[in-house]
């Protein structure tokens, strides 16, 4: 019973500060306004986000296609339902989830409030990009749902793939290597022992069924790191 409280609260304090957050947002999107005349049809826009950055491919007339996370589409058809501003808690199911959809909104809708920054990855990659006509036909050709990871397919991946023809995140590769440094480390391989030996003592287990284990695990994280 005391576990069910728990979580329902902290169930309501992750809502209660989602729409906390959200009607800042909504606000700081009321006052923004963006120049058009500063993209063009096949311009890679990035809006940098709290934790994260979110992309998408300008398509002329002021439309964006980018990729975000939607559970709605889950639930319903309905076009004229799911086609309203994606809110954050139906991002963060989405992402739960894994459902996406790649959608067309304003620049306004698409920027939520926060600065865009154009075409930003033509300095990162090694490759130019595709001609802005084909890269506007390559983002109008995915709009529809999608299956989503944010890892391996996620609004980063849409664009570059768009943009450049190589579907790749920076920001995935970042959090991979951060991931990396913690788990596959030294430090790592010692607790990964301590733990072994602790839970020997502690359940007085047969070492056979711990520390094999335990040898298995951190010989894998040591050759990881």
């Amino acid at each position: 019973m005391a576990l069910l409280q728990l979580l329902s609260l902290m169930f309501l304090t992750i809502t209660t500060t989602t729409e906390q957050e959200e009607d800042d947002d909504k606000d700081k999107a009321k006052l923004r306004e963006y120049d058009l005349s500063l993209y063009k049809r096949g311009d890679l826009l990035e809006v940098p986000r709290t934790l994260f950055t979110h992309f998408g491919i300008y398509l002329g007339d002021d439309r964006v296609a980018h990729m975000i996370p939607d559970i709605l589409p889950v639930f319903t058809s309905n076009r004229k339902l799911i086609a309203t501003m994606v809110t954050n808690m139906r991002l963060i199911l989405g992402a739960i989830a894994k459902a996406a959809s790649v959608r067309v909104d304003s620049v306004k809708d698409f920027a939520y409030g926060g600065d865009i920054i154009v075409n930003p990855m033509d300095k990162m990659c090694s490759r130019g990009p595709l001609d802005g006509e084909e890269v506007g036909r390559r983002a109008e050709k995915l709009i529809g749902p999608v299956r989503y990871s944010l890892l391996w397919y996620n609004c980063e991946h849409y664009v570059m793939y768009c943009r450049y023809g190589t579907a790749i995140s920076f920001q995935s590769t970042k959090f991979c290597k951060a991931v990396r440094k913690i788990f596959c480390s030294s430090g790592c391989c010692i607790l990964s022992v301590c733990l072994g030996v602790g839970i020997t003592v502690y359940l007085k287990a047969n070492p056979l069924f711990t520390m094999i284990p335990t040898l298995v695990i951190t010989l894998h994280i040591w050759m990881a790191s």
